[in-house]
C-alpha cells in the first residue's frame, strides 16, 4: 500500500511536470483537453475539477515551481539510463506497479461513490480483469506480456477518473485499512494450514519409499542363508578402525549416509558401519546393502530386538514410550492446544530407534570411540579426523548451534521448574545431534547412562522437557561436551532456505534437520542435489518402485 501511494504520487508529479513544461514552450494544455474528453463520460462535475488555477498564482512562485519540476523531469529521464547510480529504477517495477494498481482498484470498488456510478464501475471492473490477466503469475518484468504497458497506462487513467469521482480521502483510507485487516486474517489462516500440511507431509511415507522395503524384503527371503551374510564381519569389534553408528528405518536415507561417507573417505577399508533398524525393515535393509555393497567398507545391519537387555525394566524411556498417557499425549487431538504442538504428533517420538543413541556403550562394549550419524545427513569430506580429536576428558564432541540468543538451553528445557533452574544455565549454548563423536571409554567411566536414566525418570510427567532426544542430551552431557569446529557440521537444510552456500560447500557434513527432507516432495529443490547425487537411479529396486530423485 505504501508503494502504491508512492507510485500514485510519482504519477501525479510526472503529470504536473508535463503540464508545466508544455505551457512553458507554448503547447496546448493536455490536462484541459483530457478534461474535455472526460466530460463526455462522467458529466460536467469533472470540468470544475480541471480548471487551471495558474492565473491566481504569484509569478515568482510559478517560476520557482517550473524550475523545480524541470529539474525533477531531468532526474526522471536520466535515472533509468544510469544503472550504476544510487537512483537506479527498482527491479521489476512494472510488476510492483500492476499489483499496486490492483489494490487501489479493489479499494475503489468498495466505495459508495464509485458503486453509484454504473458506467465507471463497469469500466473499473474491466480494467481489473485486464490487469489480472496481464499480471498472471509474473514475478519479474520479463515475465509480463508485451501489452502489459498498455494495460498499466489504461488502468492508471481509470484510477485517475476514480480519484475525481471519490474525493473523500478518509473513506479511501478506511477501506484500505479494512482490506489490510482482512488480508492479515487470511494470512494467519493460510499460515496455520501451511504448518499443518507441512507436518502431515513430513510424517507421510511416499508411495515409492513404501514400495522399496516390500520389494527388498521379498528379494531377501528368496536368497540362500549363505547369501544373506556380509563379508569382513571380523572387523566389527576392532577398536583400531573407524566405527560409525546409524539408527534408521529409512533405507534410502541410510544408503545416502553410507555412500557419501565412503565416496569421500581416504581409506574406505578402515570404515565400519553399524546400522540398527526395526523388525519391519530389517530384511529390506540387509538386502539393500547386499545388493549395493559399499566398496571395501564393512557393514553390519542389526534388528533392535536383538538387544534383549533393552527392555522396560532397564530403560525408563522404553517404559514411558509404551505407556498409554504418552501415546495419548502425542496422538490424541484434544491434547494439541496450539499450532506449535502439531510437531508432537510425529511417530518418531515414540520410536525407540530415536532414543537408542543413549545406549552406545552397551551396544558396542568392545569399542572405545564411535561417530554417531543421523540418517538425514550427507557426508562431503573425509571424516577420519573425528576419531583422532582429543575430547579432553569430555564424552561428547559436537558442533554448537547457538548464535546470539538462538538455540540456547531455555529453548529446550522448562526453566520454570526449580529442578531445571537450579542445575542448568538458561543461556548455555546448545549443540547439534546428527554428527557426534562419543568417547565410549569416558562414557563408561563417568557412568553417563545411569545419569540419563535418573533424569528420564524425573521427566515421567513431561514437566522438564516435552519431546525429542536433544533436551535429555543437553542435560545428560551438560559440561561433558567438547565443541567441534563449525565446518564439521552445517545444519538447517531441512527448514532454512537461507543457509550460506559457502558454508555448505566447506562443510564436512550437511544436515537436513527439519521437516523438508530431501526424499520428500516438500524438500527444498536448491539443496536436493547434494543428497540425490549419492543415489544410483539405475538401481533395479528403485526402478521397480518408480523412485526418481
Amino acid at each position: 500500500m505504501l508503494s502504491a501511494t508512492d507510485n500514485g504520487s510519482l504519477s501525479e508529479k510526472k503529470g504536473m511536470i508535463v503540464q508545466v513544461v508544455n505551457r512553458k514552450i507554448g503547447m496546448d494544455d493536455p490536462k484541459k483537453s483530457k478534461a474535455e474528453e472526460e466530460n463526455k463520460e462522467v458529466g460536467s462535475q469533472q470540468t470544475k475539477l480541471n480548471t487551471t488555477p495558474a492565473k491566481e498564482e504569484n509569478k515568482s512562485e510559478k517560476h520557482s515551481q517550473e524550475t523545480t519540476l524541470k529539474v525533477d523531469l531531468e532526474k526522471l529521464q536520466t535515472a533509468p539510463k544510469d544503472r550504476n547510480s544510487s537512483s537506479t529504477v527498482m527491479p521489476d517495477a512494472r510488476v510492483r506497479q500492476l499489483r499496486d494498481q490492483l489494490i487501489r482498484a479493489k479499494a475503489f470498488l468498495g466505495l459508495r461513490a464509485i458503486r453509484t456510478n454504473p458506467q465507471y464501475f463497469r469500466e473499473l471492473r474491466l480494467r481489473i480483469r485486464e490487469v489480472q490477466r496481464a499480471l498472471g503469475d509474473a514475478a519479474k518484468d520479463t515475465d509480463l506480456p508485451r501489452k502489459a504497458n498498455e494495460k498499466l497506462k489504461a488502468m492508471e487513467l481509470t484510477l485517475a477518473k476514480g480519484k475525481q469521482i471519490q474525493d473523500d480521502c478518509a473513506a479511501v483510507i478506511k477501506k484500505l485499512r479494512a482490506m489490510l485487516h482482512s488480508t492479515e486474517e487470511r494470512l494467519q489462516v493460510n499460515r496455520k494450514q501451511t504448518m499443518f500440511l507441512t507436518q502431515l507431509a513430513a510424517k507421510t511415507v511416499p508411495k515409492g519409499l513404501h514400495c522399496l522395503p516390500l520389494r527388498l524384503s521379498t528379494e531377501y527371503f528368496s536368497l540362500d542363508p549363505s547369501q544373506q551374510q556380509f563379508p569382513n564381519q571380523e572387523k566389527l569389534e576392532d577398536p583400531k578402525l573407524y566405527h560409525s553408528a546409524l539408527f534408521s528405518d529409512n533405507i534410502l536415507a541410510a544408503a545416502v549416509v553410507v555412500n557419501s561417507t565412503i565416496s569421500n573417505a581416504k581409506h574406505p577399508s578402515n570404515h565400519v558401519f553399524h546400522i540398527v533398524t526395526d523388525r519391519l525393515n530389517y530384511a529390506a535393509m540387509r538386502m539393500w546393502f547386499l545388493a549395493n555393497p559399499p566398496g571395501k567398507a564393512t557393514i553390519q545391519v542389526q534388528n533392535i530386538e536383538e538387544f534383549t537387555w533393552l527392555n522396560a525394566s532397564y530403560s525408563p524411556i522404553l517404559k514411558q514410550l509404551g505407556s498409554q498417557s504418552t501415546i495419548n499425549y502425542y496422538f490424541r487431538s484434544h491434547h494439541v492446544k496450539s499450532d506449535t504442538n502439531l510437531k508432537f504428533r510425529n511417530p518418531k517420538y515414540l520410536s525407540i530407534l530415536n532414543h537408542l543413541r543413549f545406549y552406545l556403550p552397551e551396544m558396542f562394549p568392545k569399542l572405545n570411540k564411535v561417530v554417531f550419524l543421523d540418517d538425514d545427513i550427507v557426508v562431503q569430506k573425509d571424516l577420519t579426523g573425528l576419531w583422532t580429536i582429543n575430547l579432553k576428558g569430555k564424552v561428547n564432541g559436537a558442533v554448537e548451534t547457538c548464535r546470539e540468543s538462538f538455540h540456547r538451553f531455555d529453548r529446550y528445557l522448562n526453566f520454570s521448574n526449580p529442578l531445571i533452574a537450579k542445575n542448568f544455565d538458561p543461556h548455555a549454548c546448545g549443540w547439534a545431534y546428527g554428527m557426534n563423536v562419543f568417547d565410549l571409554a569416558e562414557w563408561r567411566k563417568q557412568n553417563i547412562t545411569e545419569l540419563y536414566h535418573s533424569w528420564q525418570k524425573l521427566n515421567h510427567d513431561r514437566l522438564l522437557w516435552k519431546l525429542g532426544t536433544l533436551p535429555p542430551g543437553l542435560i545428560t552431557f551438560w559440561n561433558r561436551t567438547f565443541p567441534l569446529d563449525r565446518s564439521w557440521h552445517v545444519l538447517g537444510l531441512g527448514y532454512d532456505p537461507h543457509v550460506v552456500q559457502k558454508e555448505i560447500e566447506q562443510a564436512a557434513v550437511i544436515h537436513y534437520n527439519g521437516n523438508m527432507k530431501p526424499w520428500l516432495e516438500i524438500g527444498m529443490p536448491k539443496y536436493r542435489n547434494h543428497w540425490s547425487k549419492y543415489i544410483n537411479d539405475d538401481q533395479v529396486f528403485l526402478q521397480d518402485c518408480n523412485i526418481n530423485l
